[in-house]
């Protein structure tokens, strides 16, 4: 509660996704819900800055808090290694919220009828959840 009586607003915004590193959780284009500053655990997709070149916004999972900062990790084993395997962990002043959802944006030029737009409401805006398996598949790499 603040001094005036009320809640503070929900710091929300709109990142988006480019690359294949979070395939299949994510696609390149998805717009993602972002909640910054909220509590993080280990499963959680997060939004951070990359701890090599900081101007650069990145988007992974996060699987254990180490000494240092978080291991973070793409969903995607196939893609190029942008993660920490090539920079290790990430500070935790540069893991700056956690994605709670994502939409895939309409497709350019359909047309927009109710069915449509229902189809697309269904299919594209998802909650993006904790895995909750991180310490299996930390083990396992």
């Amino acid at each position: 509660m603040t001094d005036q009586g009320r809640e503070p607003r929900v710091p929300l915004g709109i990142a988006e996704v480019t690359g294949t590193s979070m395939v299949p959780t994510l696609l390149h284009g998805d717009q993602l819900l972002v909640h910054y500053g909220s509590e993080l655990r280990a499963g959680d997709v997060a939004v951070l800055r990359h701890p090599l070149q900081q101007d650069l916004l990145i988007v992974k999972r996060l699987i254990e808090l180490r000494e240092g900062g978080w291991w973070v990790l793409g969903d995607n084993p196939d893609d190029e290694v942008v993660d920490s395997r090539a920079f290790g962990t990430v500070p935790c002043e540069l893991v700056l919220g956690r994605v709670r959802g994502r939409y895939r944006p309409l497709t350019p030029g359909r047309q927009r009828s109710v069915a449509v737009l229902l189809s697309w409401l269904v299919s594209a805006v998802r909650p993006v959840f904790a895995d909750r398996s991180v310490s299996r598949r930390l083990r396992a790499r």
